[in-house]
């Protein structure tokens, strides 16, 4: 237990000088006072000793106290800083005053330790008052000096950006202080883009932690550049503001921009309003952007500079569609070429220019007549203001063909050009641009033979026509190639007598015919059954084929229908007058089948004449049918000259074989019977009948004749 001694010595011992300015005077105190304050202490110790309870509030008296004087000590030591300096080496005559001023320090702890040892520990104990020595402030001044204090710092907390004043660069370090405790530290490298940085510049850090386990404070530059930009890409996309960002790279489908340290992706479609095709000449630019869509999960955004400029033309884009008027004569620049027409820039509106209002000829594509970014001037045909629509025209410029055609041109005139355009009933010949006239598939050739216009004619080729109408009001031409040429039916009868003989070419095939040219718009017919004598054609093309030369013979002139009629067999002679005697019905021939079905057979004859045989009658011994190529004799059942038609049968010829032998047996027979009747007569008239035995012999003989009949 520490006595009254010790007590004081150890109170003197961790009670620091304080410091005086030449203005402060300690008040002097008389030696004699320091007595009741011993032994205020000396009651205070044998307290100590008899009850912990005194021990602990005297200590607790202790930790208050040293609360207390620290405000003061830091307001002394502020108010030093103020005025003079402290003096190095104290004079004696302030050591004296300052243990004078111990002394009356001394002195006032005699009234609250009598009031401690006579009323409750807790109860009565003064906690603001001080053992350290110090100058006691009134509690309104005390109060007012700490509200002063706490304005001097800032209250800080972890995870938000503050201000800061760079304070020393040193090294690869930046000092900031930040009106906290402690200064922070940033790595110099976060300040790459302020290479001009000094001591006093004002910047925003990131408080990371207040105290690392250094105790020191952490902060970050590069955090807050961050943030501050992620804030901004917020309110643009929320407000619609404009950020400013610089292309640092090319990616896939558009460019990489940085927008105050924050990576963001403008697609190639919203780079401008036309569209980009080299990507690599904007690395390196510094654009503005509007944010178009944010991803608050991952912090990224995507930013269109297409936006800002759709936004500055779109007032200039109102301006112009309320000042349109139809036929309005404007000048555009062709942004862009499709197939079905151009668009054209009119100076913050676009407008449509179809391929039909390009040219008054016809042209396949609209870069045959323009050029991208060229400048022409339009005409303006119609616009609707609620969906931003203009249509435009360029060959409205001009004056139509149609009113400024030639006047010569007329009925019979003979005209030249080329092919525009095919259909299926003929084809466009265009004689100047925007005048064009129908070639119909009538007025190609004088043949009657169909035309297809889509084989006949070729885009581009070059025809000479005569026009056969005109309708200058209504625009319409018709044309004829054919009439360019005499018509040669005019003397068919002269050229293509009956019964003559020519060569001509296949032009067509078809189930019942072919057709046959003999010259130029000239051409007849041959029917199918008129290719052969002998022969049956289920198809002409088993016969001949398109492009083929054949001969054949004129038969019937059909002047008025422009037609006619040819033959192929009648070149050679009729041979059915022959074939009448050499397969008479009921003769015998052998056959080779040909083809078979559920009908029939066709069987080949000698000669090469063909027949028919039902399916009935093609049935062998066995009862199966003749198969093709094979051989049989049949037998002629039918022969029509007329039709020529030849019927014939196999199982005729079978029943025919196998009757033939009974027929001699049986004729044998009756011979031989004949014979012996014509015996017995003779027999009877040369011999008289004497006898009743005779007559016996007669009767045997006829009961035997009898019988043989009856066998038979």
């Amino acid at each position: 237990m520490l006595d009254d001694k010790d007590l004081k010595q150890e109170e003197e011992a961790e009670t620091p000088e304080p410091l005086h300015t030449e203005e402060e005077t300690p008040t002097p105190v008389a030696e004699d006072e320091a007595t009741p304050v011993e032994a205020a202490a000396e009651e205070v110790t044998e307290v100590v000793a008899a009850t912990e309870e005194v021990t602990e509030v005297v200590a607790a008296t202790e930790e208050v106290t040293e609360v207390v004087a620290e405000p003061e000590e830091e307001a002394a030591v502020a108010d030093e800083e103020e005025e003079v300096p402290v003096v190095a080496e104290m004079s004696a005559e302030e050591e004296v005053e300052e243990t004078e001023e111990e002394e009356v320090e001394e002195e006032d702890l005699e009234l609250p330790l009598e009031q401690l040892i006579v009323g409750s520990a807790h109860d009565e104990f003064d906690w603001a008052t001080s053992t350290k020595h110090g100058k006691a402030y009134p509690k309104d001044q005390f109060d007012q000096y700490l509200v002063q204090y706490d304005a001097t710092l800032t209250s800080v907390f972890e995870n938000e950006i503050v201000a800061g004043r760079v304070t020393a660069i040193n090294g690869g370090d930046v000092v900031l202080d930040i009106n906290f405790k402690s200064d922070g530290l940033v790595p110099l490298s976060e300040f790459r883009d302020m290479p001009d940085i000094k001591v006093g510049d004002a910047i925003e850090v990131y408080v990371e932690q207040q105290e690392d386990t250094r105790g020191q404070l952490v902060l970050s530059r590069r955090k807050a550049k961050l943030l501050r930009a992620w804030e901004s890409i917020v309110d643009s996309y929320q407000n619609g503001t404009v950020i400013r960002g610089t292309v640092i790279s090319k990616t896939k489908g558009g460019l990489i921009v940085d927008c105050s340290g924050l990576e963001t992706f403008l697609p190639g479609s919203q780079i401008d309003i036309k569209p980009i095709i080299d990507y690599d000449s904007y690395v390196g630019k510094t654009m503005e952007f509007k944010v178009v869509k944010i991803n608050e999960t991952i912090k990224n955004a995507v930013v269109s500079h297409k936006a800002l400029i759709e936004s500055d033309l779109a007032e200039q884009r109102e301006a112009i569609i309320a000042s349109l008027e139809r036929g309005q004569v404007l000048e555009g620049l062709v942004k862009n070429i499709t197939d079905f027409g151009a668009f054209l820039d009119l100076g913050g509106v676009d407008g449509l220019l179809y391929i039909t209002d390009i040219s008054w000829g016809r042209i396949s594509h609209p870069s045959e007549v323009l050029q991208l970014n060229q400048k022409i001037n339009v005409v303006v045909l119609d616009f609707d203001e609620n969906k931003k629509r203009i249509s435009l025209g360029l060959k409205q410029l001009q004056p139509h063909p149609w009113e400024v055609l030639d006047a010569t041109i007329k009925e019979g005139s003979v005209v030249k050009g080329k092919i525009v355009n095919i259909e299926d009933y003929g084809a466009f010949l265009e004689i100047y641009p925007g005048v064009e006239g129908l070639i119909h598939v009538s007025e190609v050739t004088w043949s009657n033979q169909p035309i297809n216009a889509r084989e006949y004619f070729r885009l581009g080729q070059e025809y000479e026509a005569k026009v056969v109408t005109i309708d200058r009001d209504d625009r319409k031409m018709s044309l004829s190639v054919k009439q360019l040429s005499k018509d040669p039916w005019s003397e068919i009868e002269n050229l293509f007598p009956l019964n003559s003989r020519h060569v001509g070419e296949v032009k067509n095939l078809t189930p019942y015919g072919v057709f046959v040219e003999l010259e130029d718009g000239i051409g007849g017919m041959v029917h199918i059954s008129d290719l052969s004598w002998t022969k049956r054609y289920s198809h002409p093309s088993e016969f001949t084929k398109v492009g083929e030369k054949i001969e054949v013979v004129v038969l019937d002139i059909d002047k008025d229908s422009r037609k006619l009629s040819l033959g192929r067999k009648q070149i050679e002679e009729n041979p059915w007058d022959t074939f009448e005697n050499v397969f008479p019905v009921g003769s015998y021939h052998e056959a080779t089948v040909l083809r078979r079905d559920e009908r029939g057979a066709i069987v080949q004859l000698p000669y090469g004449l063909e027949a028919f045989a039902p399916i009935k009658h093609i049935r062998k011994e066995d009862n199966s049918l003749a198969e093709v190529d094979e051989t049989l004799t049949v037998k002629v059942i039918e022969f029509n000259r007329d039709d020529k038609r030849i019927l014939v049968s196999h199982l005729r010829y079978l029943k025919t074989s196998a009757a033939k032998p009974n027929e001699n047996v049986k004729k044998e027979k009756t011979d031989e019977r004949q014979k012996t009747r014509t015996a017995v007569k003779k027999q009877q008239s040369s011999i008289e009948k004497e006898t009743l035995g005779d007559l016996d012999v007669f009767s045997q003989l006829k009961e035997q004749l009898g019988n043989e009949d009856e066998k038979e």
